[in-house]
């Protein structure tokens, strides 16, 4: 898969509300709608990360695995290497929250980092 890079810029912050903080940045070339599993650079560290593409918003979304840290102004190099599932909608945040950690999972079985 092709690597994004950008510049982390702050999101809506409705993925910190559920738990699972996100790094967006800008989405620059094109790359189907959904979740991925894949890797995050950033500092000279390589990070699993679920990740998700949202060409409506241009925004590439990575929730970085086993990171706390705020990354806004950071450059980052997003790599999604394994689409995991379709995007969709969720009822209510429980059903969504649900998903994210069924997606992070998926993403820590396929030991990508």
């Amino acid at each position: 898969m092709q690597k994004f890079s950008g510049v982390a810029v702050k999101g809506q912050g409705r993925a910190s509300a559920l738990g699972y903080p996100t790094a967006n940045i800008p989405l620059t070339h094109n790359i189907p709608s959904g979740i991925y599993a894949g890797k995050v650079s950033v500092k000279g560290k390589e990070y699993a990360a679920a990740i998700y593409a949202d060409p409506d918003r241009k925004l590439l979304e990575a929730h970085l695995l086993d990171f706390a840290d705020n990354l806004n102004g950071e450059t980052l190099d997003i790599v999604p290497t394994k689409k995991i599932r379709e995007n969709q909608n969720f009822e209510n945040d429980l059903a969504l929250r649900k998903a994210i950690e069924n997606d992070i999972k998926k993403v820590r079985q396929l030991n990508l980092v």
